[in-house]
């Protein structure tokens, strides 16, 4: 593990970008970007564009250390190269840590929850990713109801996963997101944190993890989280809502920062002047970073 990049993950002011739209998303992604369906034809020619947006966004001066702590990617971003230079070792130079989604997509739910679907080569994926400079790596599951038994699933998986990470020298961010449009969506977040806790609790001192967690209903809910002492960083996801109201949302909850994806990139546009997108950018950042810094 690289230290310097272990101090500034845990200990740093700032936020982690989350540029890791994969699958099923990329349209979405590319579609809010301004990139029509028509503008591709395959899914290589659809990652090459999703490469170039992602590109942008990280070449940007906007994009940078001083407020940014880490980026997300995605494995083919992952495998693909910025000015000559592997994208997390381009971030690395960059003074940004670079983390890796390794989970392959969320299973048919059941039990009020989708897990995620199974991930065989996970080993080799790490191996790779020791490879490519990669710090941590992230993982998503999906709770839409306050069901007991499916949210003990949920975090049982993501620390089975998390373990083997773990083995492998990288830091899991263990991401079991609530649906931020569920209903009894707060009942979810109690089972989780008390089920999470539990989990934390038989970790080694050595053992080191992270959490990305939906944005609490009860401010403060994950307190006890953040404080643990075998949790690096606590970040939050976006969720759906829309920039202003993850931010005040954050604002509300102490030593709790962003991990945004839509939140962050929502105004960008492939036909926008460099100029016009780094001042949109720019925006971006700075209110994610004063949502994640500065409590109310």
């Amino acid at each position: 593990m690289n230290q310097e990049q272990f101090d500034k993950v845990k200990n740093g002011k700032g936020f982690i970008a989350a540029l890791d739209q994969s699958g099923g998303s990329t349209p979405k992604a590319l579609l809010g970007y301004g990139v029509q369906e028509d503008a591709y034809s395959n899914e290589d020619e659809m990652f090459t564009l999703v490469h170039e947006m992602r590109t942008r966004i990280i070449t940007s001066p906007s994009f940078n250390a001083d407020q940014i702590l880490g980026a997300i990617l995605f494995e083919q971003t992952m495998d693909r190269e910025i000015e000559g230079k592997y994208t997390a070792e381009y971030l690395a130079d960059k003074g940004i840590v670079p983390f890796l989604k390794v989970d392959k997509g969320l299973a048919d739910e059941k039990d009020g929850v989708q897990l995620m679907k199974p991930m065989p080569d996970l080993d080799q994926l790490l191996e790779r990713a020791n490879e490519r400079g990669i710090f941590g790596t992230k993982m998503r599951s999906n709770i839409l109801e306050p069901n007991e038994q499916g949210i003990r699933e949920v975090v049982d998986q993501q620390f089975e996963v998390a373990l083997q990470i773990l083995n492998a020298g990288l830091v899991p961010i263990i991401e079991p997101e609530v649906n931020v449009y569920s209903e009894n969506k707060e009942q979810s977040e109690k089972i989780l944190r008390e089920e999470i806790e539990k989990h934390l609790d038989q970790l080694e001192a050595d053992q080191q993890v992270m959490l990305k967690l939906s944005i609490p209903t009860n401010a403060n809910e994950y307190k006890s989280l953040i404080e643990h002492p075998r949790v690096v960083r606590v970040v939050a996801l976006s969720g759906g809502y829309s920039r202003d109201e993850a931010n005040e949302k954050l604002k509300q909850n102490e030593g709790l920062i962003a991990s945004f994806s839509r939140a962050l990139a929502a105004e960008l546009n492939v036909n926008q002047s460099d100029e016009e997108f780094d001042k949109k950018l720019k925006e971006a950042v700075d209110t994610i970073y004063d949502a994640s810094v500065n409590k109310e």
